[in-house]
């Protein structure tokens, strides 16, 4: 049997990727042992999504040090924004979760964090696919089994920036 246009799914999900931003940095940078390793969003939302929508993303990042080109680019590529959070991005990405549960249909959590264990329980009771997306030697199992989905996050999703080496000056001598 053939397929036809007629026989084809049309998939029409809304989804809302969170980052936990310490977390995944702190994994890739496990992995890497570079500091300078980032994420390559542009490669890793489309992974992520398939061929479903983009509701929005946020990025959650403890402190006040964040990257104004990250922000400009996830604004710019994905209309989507970051938050800094006071100590850890666990409760005000939770919140968000919540706030979001009755406006998508899945919600991507990036971090591997066994602290949202149960919020990936209060979401699936609310109706909500939620898929977890984290570098898996650094993810918690638990995490992982509560999860509708894992997408492992791989060196093909991240990238390290070259750092520029100044010459250093000679030492005169007096």
């Amino acid at each position: 049997m053939t397929q036809t246009e007629n026989d084809q799914v049309l998939i029409s999900q809304n989804v809302a990727i969170l980052v936990d931003g310490n977390n995944i940095e702190r994994s890739i940078h496990a992995e890497t042992s570079t500091p300078s390793t980032m994420l390559n969003f542009d490669t890793l939302v489309p992974r992520l999504l398939g061929n479903r929508g983009l509701n929005r993303l946020v990025y959650f990042r403890e402190g006040k040090q964040i990257s104004s080109k990250l922000k400009e680019r996830l604004h710019s590529n994905y209309h989507g924004s970051v938050r800094p959070c006071h100590k850890s991005a666990d409760i005000p990405l939770s919140i968000k979760a919540t706030q979001l549960a009755n406006k998508v249909d899945t919600i991507i959590i990036m971090s591997g964090d066994s602290d949202f264990v149960e919020l990936v329980r209060h979401l699936k009771a609310e109706g909500v696919r939620v898929e977890i997306a984290a570098v898996p030697a650094t993810t918690s199992r638990l995490l992982i089994d509560e999860a509708d989905y894992f997408h492992g996050i791989t060196r093909d999703d991240w990238f390290t920036l070259e750092t520029k080496k100044t010459p250093r000056k000679k030492a005169q001598k007096t």
